[in-house]
């Protein structure tokens, strides 16, 4: 895998051993271009595996960055590939719903890319909107199967767009504090 922006173009990143899905070179250009200059800004990436995408938001200028992942087999791989980064990426090893239970940090971006088959990352978003982790001007997108969709209102945001990636679907929402979400 390549990083496919910023200061770090073209830079290969190595892919741990164990279950993995890499997010796609094009989608991941894709979904950076569109989200515009990250500068300052705050990261968060969750079920990160091999690291990619939080190395492409230290390449393209995000300030601080968090990546978290569960699976003992990444965690060599993943050690090694943040330390091509312009800034610290800040590993915590966990379960994705761990951190979010225990979440005291804003972020400006909230990536969340669990497994195609994880059953629960509905409830996980859900909890993630009502979490600390997401506030004023916050934007979560949603790595999903295109199969795996949600026609309902979610607590606190509001869904912007979706762009689909052969089998897979980036969703992007913006955190809204409108609605009847206690």
């Amino acid at each position: 895998m390549r990083i496919t922006g910023g200061s770090l173009l073209g830079r290969q990143v190595k892919v741990p051993e164990g279950v993995i899905r890499p997010a796609m070179d094009r989608m991941r250009e894709s979904v950076f271009a569109s989200l515009g200059d990250l500068s300052g800004l705050s990261f968060l990436d969750l079920f990160t595996g091999s690291g990619i995408i939080a190395l492409e938001a230290a390449s393209r200028g995000a300030a601080y960055v968090e990546a978290v992942e569960m699976d003992p087999v990444k965690r060599k791989t993943l050690l090694e590939n943040v330390k091509i980064s312009p800034v610290r990426i800040n590993c915590r090893f966990m379960a994705a719903e761990l951190y979010v239970k225990r979440a005291k940090r804003r972020f400006d971006f909230v990536f969340c890319d669990p497994p195609f088959p994880y059953r629960y990352k509905w409830d996980l978003i859900e909890k993630i909107a009502r979490s600390p982790l997401m506030g004023e001007g916050s934007r979560l997108l949603l790595h999903r199967p295109r199969e795996d969709f949600h026609d309902g209102k979610l607590p606190f945001l509001e869904k912007t767009g979706s762009k689909e990636y052969g089998r897979s679907v980036v969703d992007l929402f913006y955190f809204t504090k409108n609605g009847d979400f206690a």
